[in-house]
């Protein structure tokens, strides 16, 4: 009994020390004021249209403020003909616009991923338009269209057309004006987002289809366009809802004229709060505009099985 009461007990073992939460949080506490700052910057401004919609509100008639209701978005759908005008041109707009942008965007993504003599310069003028803004891009255009010192008269002076003719002052002209005046800084946008992902194909699948016969259109068409899929969804979507909300080109270039026939939603939206002041009405708008854009969203990510790994 003594010599057992005499063995030393083994030594308890050293408990473990809980691991502080502290490192473990530090990354969420160090972004934390710059997400409170854009969380901000984008809530605040989605809420305040949110709210002004459902108010009369124009600082120039303080008597007619107040809560409306529904009575805006009624009176949008019902007692506006230029709401649907201006949506209609908008969706003709963004329709012409992506579809022209993404055909000459990949082939021209096509022809500069090609192995040729001075490429590299070639790439640099292909992306260039893109990093001009829209107003320069109007300015530049605004320009070339002028009918004293523009296009018009040097084909004036080659017999073609009449002196003095300025395309974006005629309804017959001025859309298609306005399209290749967009193209030119848009194409690139396609250019560089498809080059990016036609240099991940790899050469294997090419040299195996030239093995067993296969043409530059039936490789085009099975190997270039399926892998190409995702960026070309991703790109789309992307140029519709920025073609969408377009307003500096369309309103430097042509100021929604002539008569209207270039005014789309969003430039309504920007002359209805700014120069008419009405701010509860134009929240509306931008409202519907808004639900419009992510119901599309949502449809052309779904029907196209955006990510699906098809490829």
């Amino acid at each position: 009994m003594a010599q057992a009461a005499a063995v030393a007990k083994p030594p308890a073992p050293p408990r473990r020390r809980r691991a502080s939460a502290t490192p473990r949080r530090l990354p969420y506490l160090l972004i934390a004021p710059a997400a409170l700052l854009m969380l901000g910057f984008i809530a605040y401004p989605v809420i305040s249209v949110f709210y002004y919609s459902l108010q009369n509100y124009n600082p120039t008639k303080p008597w007619r403020n107040g809560y409306a209701g529904f009575d805006n978005f009624v009176h949008a759908f019902t007692d506006d003909p230029q709401f649907w005008d201006t949506l209609t041109f908008s969706a003709q707009w963004v329709f012409v616009e992506v579809g022209l942008q993404l055909l000459f965007g990949l082939a021209l993504a096509l022809i500069v991923n090609q192995t040729f003599v001075g490429r590299s310069l070639g790439r640099a003028l292909v992306f260039s338009p893109w990093a001009v803004s829209g107003v320069l891009t109007s300015a530049i255009w605004v320009l070339l269209y002028n009918s004293q010192t523009g296009i018009t008269r040097y084909l004036a002076d080659m017999g073609v057309g009449e002196y003095g003719t300025s395309w974006l002052s005629d309804t017959s002209t001025v859309f298609p004006a306005a399209i290749v005046a967009d193209l030119w800084r848009g194409v690139p946008f396609f250019a560089i987002l498809i080059l990016a992902d036609l240099q991940s194909v790899s050469k294997d699948l090419y040299e195996a289809a030239e093995v067993d016969g296969a043409s530059r259109i039936k490789q085009f068409w099975h190997i270039t366009l399926p892998h190409l899929k995702d960026a070309i969804v991703l790109s789309t979507l992307l140029r519709a809802v920025w073609e969408f909300n377009n307003v500096d080109l369309l309103y430097t270039l042509t100021g929604g004229g002539p008569a209207g026939e270039t005014t789309t939603l969003p430039l309504y939206i920007a002359n209805t709060s700014v120069d008419a002041h009405n701010f509860g009405y134009a929240s509306a708008l931008t409202t519907v505009a808004f639900v419009i854009l992510l119901f599309c969203s949502m449809v052309y990510l779904r029907l196209s099985k955006f990510g699906g790994g098809d490829k």
